[in-house]
């Protein structure tokens, strides 16, 4: 079961997304909770790199109403950055004091040997000695792997050193082997503005949703078809399939929209590698979702649209017939269409490439 939901009150869509969740088959009231954001860097979530503050504190109240008291956010930055820093500049500071909530730095913590299939691995005990952990990754590009999301997220709970080591081993096999490792109970993805190419942002695309579930390689593989990738193209994702991380998400996954109607309207604001893109787009009152998958289809391509010229999206042109390519339900009228609310980059980036090879 995998849980979207759209809207611009980021606090409460984050709670009702977990409150509408199967959250409740596996968490239990009075049990220890960690919750694990993205701060990769010091920067304000709006450049696309790092978790919202609301995220988390929607996460938080809901585990409040739960019956949970006992919350730790915990985190470590990237190799070389501060996350005390990034604590204070991401707003988690100010976070941790409205709810009496400690801030763990990772980076001072112990790490414990773990093995998996003759491999030994570090992980930081606070990520290990939890009764729940909370995965709150944010969906956006990254320049080595292509996606990072739930799994990758994973590896802001081990040491410095061994974030480096993965480097050598080859960075997807171990990123796919510490998903086995560490016990994730839940899954809460930011995906209101990721970037578009980078993990250190500065190119966000506002996207306007939350996504929720238990199987992180199935959110992953959702997650990485709405950037534009297979997720067999993701080498972590196909290890991680291979060895039993869980399943891919497939047409048969149970998917709950929270907000339809809410689903925030907008265009690209910030980040010029992003912006480009619209040029290449007629919008008219565009779902952000829906514009993202243009945007994120379009970066995948080159920026070429060929002899399709224009995409056109948005609830401007619902009851609309014209020529042209629309994507999303609201442009079905087009006499080229793909289908979705919101369409997958995917399923964009192959109709593209279907008209291309037939021009």
């Amino acid at each position: 079961m995998i849980i979207i939901s759209y809207g611009s009150d980021i606090v409460n869509n984050t709670r009702g997304a977990l409150e509408a969740s199967d959250i409740g088959k596996y968490l239990r009231p009075g049990s220890n909770v960690a919750i694990k954001p993205n701060l990769v860097v010091p920067g304000p979530a709006s450049l696309g790199a790092t978790t919202h503050p609301e995220v988390v504190e929607g996460i938080v109240l809901f585990l409040h109403g739960f019956g949970v008291g006992s919350i730790k956010i915990i985190e470590s930055s990237w190799v070389g950055d501060s996350t005390a820093r990034a604590f204070k500049y991401c707003g988690y500071e100010e976070l941790g004091d409205k709810y009496g909530i400690p801030l763990i730095d990772l980076k001072k913590d112990t790490a414990t040997a773990l093995i998996y299939e003759g491999e030994t691995f570090e992980v930081c005990d606070e990520a290990l000695n939890t009764d729940f952990l909370i995965n709150v990754p944010v969906l956006k590009a990254h320049c080595q792997t292509r996606l990072t999301c739930c799994m990758k997220n994973l590896k802001g709970c081990i040491p410095d050193k061994e974030k480096r080591r993965y480097h050598t081993l080859g960075i997807h096999k171990p990123v796919a082997q510490l998903s086995k490792l560490i016990k994730t109970g839940y899954n809460v993805v930011d995906g209101i503005c990721g970037d578009l190419s980078f993990e250190e942002g500065g190119n966000p695309v506002p996207a306007g949703r939350i996504i929720a579930g238990r199987d992180a390689l199935e959110i992953d593989s959702l997650c990485a078809q709405l950037i534009g990738y297979a997720p067999d193209e993701i080498g972590y994702l196909l290890i991680g399939k291979s060895i039993g991380v869980g399943d891919y998400y497939s047409e048969k996954t149970h998917i709950l929209e929270l907000n339809a109607e809410e689903k925030p309207v907008g265009a690209v604001s910030g980040g010029r590698e992003a912006e480009k893109y619209s040029k290449l787009i007629e919008e008219e009152s565009a779902c952000s979702a829906c514009y993202a998958s243009a945007i994120y289809a379009l970066h995948r391509l080159g920026g070429e649209t060929g002899e399709a010229g224009k995409i056109h999206v948005g609830q401007g042109f619902r009851g609309k017939s014209a020529e042209g390519f629309g994507i999303g339900n609201c442009a079905c009228g087009f006499t080229e269409h793909v289908p979705g609310c919101p369409p997958k980059a995917t399923a964009v980036i192959d109709a593209l490439k279907k008209r291309k090879a037939g021009s």
